[in-house]
């Protein structure tokens, strides 16, 4: 979704909200989003994968476009 507007962020956000870096993938950026599916799976196994869970929701909120 290249140039999107905040709609696009909002459905970008609540992708990841449910899986950490879907939003990202969404929106094109697939090393982010690699980088948080595996942060959050890590994180998971120390019982802190919110914190990426929150992360990943914020970061794909607020990304603006090139």
């Amino acid at each position: 979704m290249p140039g999107q507007g905040s709609t696009g962020n909002i459905i970008a956000a609540l992708a990841s909200f449910f899986i950490p870096g879907l939003g990202q993938l969404l929106q094109g950026r697939v090393i982010k989003a690699l980088i948080m599916v595996i942060l959050a799976g890590i994180m998971w196994f120390f019982l802190l994968g919110w914190l990426i869970h929150l992360w990943s929701v914020i970061d794909a909120a607020r990304y603006r476009g090139n």
